[in-house]
């Protein structure tokens, strides 16, 4: 196997996966909820690494009321979003699809190539940031060796290499180990909090004293509501892995009556993902925001303090031992290094649903390993430039979170307009005024992330429209099929042993229009008077599409023959038909145009933009490059 057929293996299926078709089939990609939650839960649940400590420098003694706010709005808002996103996009496609659906044409595609920018940010920032982080913990256990201190960068390029090869390796793989680190962390975080539960209860004291502070500090309840609102924008990193959760739901099982239509039991298994997930990580955010709050003094969560960056980290060296602290940072360590799994996975699955489909992207886009390669160097460039440090990617990747659940939560709220579903509509609405609210806060505060949010959409923009412009040439046609109106009319052709076919923009459609046309091509072009011509009539759709699959229709009207499509593209369309036909019949169609009289380099943004412009020339350019020998290549006209 070459290295070229290695990195396409599976290029093939993987791209009819996206596509969707026929029932469903249980394969070596699909895996039980609760394993795919292990995948997305390593970014979602490695955030216990950081996010106590966040609260605490965020908020203080008031961190544990903040994380509360922080909980009600996952369980009572983003929770119940992404149920509903799962529904309403099983196939993997998350928010994106939604928003699609709701602007036509070119405005959607150029909303969803807005929102995979802040994706990216999201999934490329979490793998530079986690891995960043995993190395921040390695190099402050006091037994790494020395030669390895203060190697920051190095460390985090490993890992992202690491964890690269695992993907280039294989999805399965990915999983199994997912699923043993987070067991492996979970049960540590368990002991570590209960044991700091057990040192808080038997300590009544430091409740008391914890409780005096607050009061001394803040002078009723509600100014303590107050400010737990005001900075709890600052805690949304903890909202991560929801979006990734409805955007991997092509690996979760479903059952075996589910079809692409319907995939109930993938859809509820999904759900089941998201709601476990969500649950165990609420009980872990105030578990240990309480305790990191009441057992650690606040000096220490600052930088050059001990608990900074790792207020859980502190607890298990200080109340467990060197041994199980060690411990507990090996099993931390590595679960933030493989944090970055959930956004690979997540992008590996988004970016092929998108980009190729639109033909803003090359062929090889949807296989995995080119994807996997592309992305860690991408990890790797942003690493560098970042000087692979955690807080200064804090504001990007917590811009990107919010900015994928507002989207969401939009999407979701308008569905419920649509359907007209009054009271999930107006909880919806408030949901999503909460979430904007919080990307507006985030972002006045650290608007370093829009930055490079914007980085990332330019970039995927202006790549996209230049391989839609470089790819409009090819085919661009996955199956013509005609009806048996249209099979008569051309079985007719064969009979007389030539097949001469007019391209006709319909206008009226009236007697004249036809008389008139055929008038014009047999004084123009030179058709045999002994041949009946068959008039092709292609109806542009929605030219933002790439690809079409082709039914076309024939009818006699006013005595003459006629094959009526509808395309996204007229010229990509007559080329397809004709090669089609050639195949079918065993001859070489004839196809008569007439010169028109636009602007060349109008008609060329005419054809990029709305699938018409100069066709003569282009159905010819699409015709050469289909077929490259010029003996078996349909015969083109111009009169």
């Amino acid at each position: 196997m070459t290295v070229r057929e290695w990195l396409l293996e599976g290029e093939h299926k993987r791209a009819q996966q996206f596509k969707g078709s026929g029932r469903e089939q249980r394969t070596e990609r699909d895996h039980p909820w609760w394993k795919v939650m292990c995948l997305t839960g390593v970014d979602y649940f490695s955030t216990l690494g950081y996010q106590p400590g966040i609260a605490a420098l965020a908020a203080g003694l008031l961190s544990p009321v903040a994380t509360i706010v922080l909980i009600l709005l996952t369980l009572a808002g983003a929770l119940p979003i992404y149920r509903r996103v799962a529904a309403e996009s099983p196939r993997g496609q998350g928010s994106l699809a939604m928003l699609e659906r709701l602007l036509s044409r070119w405005k959607g595609k150029l909303l969803v190539l807005a929102l995979l920018g802040f994706a990216a940010t999201d999934f490329v920032i979490t793998i530079t940031l986690s891995a960043a982080d995993a190395a921040a913990h390695a190099v402050e256990n006091p037994f790494i060796p020395s030669f390895l201190r203060g190697e920051n960068m190095l460390i985090t390029l490993v890992l992202i290499a690491l964890l690269g090869a695992v993907f280039l390796k294989g999805f399965a793989e990915a999983i199994g180990l997912a699923v043993g680190l987070v067991a492996v962390y979970l049960v540590l975080n368990l002991v570590v909090v209960t044991d700091a539960l057990i040192h808080v209860i038997t300590s009544s004291h430091l409740i008391v004293d914890w409780q005096n502070m607050l009061v001394s500090q803040h002078s009723s309840v509600w100014a303590m509501i107050g400010v737990s609102l005001i900075v709890f924008p600052k805690l949304a990193l903890g909202l991560s892995g929801f979006e990734t959760g409805v955007s991997v739901m092509p690996l979760v099982r479903g059952q075996s009556g589910d079809t692409d239509a319907e995939p109930r039991g993938r859809i509820r298994n999904t759900r089941k993902l998201l709601t476990t997930a969500a649950l165990i990580m609420s009980v872990f955010l105030i578990t240990s925001s309480f305790v990191t709050t009441v057992l650690i003094p606040q000096e220490e969560f600052g930088e050059g303090g001990k608990a900074s960056g790792r207020a859980l980290a502190y607890l298990a060296h200080n109340y467990l031992g060197s041994a199980f602290g060690t411990v507990y940072d090996v099993s931390t360590i590595a679960i933030l290094w493989f944090a970055g799994a959930s956004a690979m996975a997540g992008l590996l699955n988004l970016v092929p649903r998108y980009l190729p489909r639109y033909g803003m992207a090359p062929d090889w886009a949807a296989a995995t390993r080119p994807l996997v390669i592309v992305i860690s160097a991408i990890a790797f460039v942003i690493t560098w430039i970042f000087d692979a440090n955690v807080d200064k990617q804090g504001g990007a990747y917590a811009t990107g979170v919010l900015v994928l659940i507002s989207s969401a939560a939009l999407a979701v709220t308008l569905a419920a307009y649509r359907q007209r579903q009054r009271g999930a509509f107006i909880a919806y609405l408030v949901i999503t005024l909460v979430f904007f609210y919080t990307t507006i806060a985030n972002v006045l505060e650290r608007p370093d992330g829009v930055k490079i949010a914007a980085f990332f959409i330019v970039a995927i923009i202006t790549t996209s429209l230049v391989s839609r412009a470089t790819r409009s040439l090819e085919l661009r046609v996955e199956q013509v099929s005609f009806d048996a109106a249209a099979k008569r009319i051309i079985a007719k052709a064969k009979g007389r042993g030539n097949i001469r076919i007019i391209a006709n923009e319909p206008d009226a459609r009236d007697e004249a229009e036809y008389r008139d046309k055929a008038r014009e091509a047999r004084e123009n072009s030179h058709i045999p008077r002994d041949s009946e011509p068959i008039f092709l009539e292609v109806t542009v759709t929605d030219a933002s599409e790439f690809e079409s699959t082709l039914y076309v229709q024939g009818e006699k009207r006013y005595g003459y023959l006629v094959l009526r499509v509808q395309s996204a593209s007229i010229a990509n369309a007559i080329a397809a038909i004709l090669l089609q036909i050639r195949d079918e019949t065993g001859l070489r169609p004839h196809v008569y145009f007439g010169w028109t009289e636009d602007n060349p380099f109008k008609a060329i943004g005419r054809y990029l933009i709305f699938g018409d412009g100069d066709i003569p020339p282009v159905t010819r350019e699409v015709l050469r490059r289909a077929e490259k020998d010029p003996e078996r290549r349909p015969l083109v006209h111009v009169g």
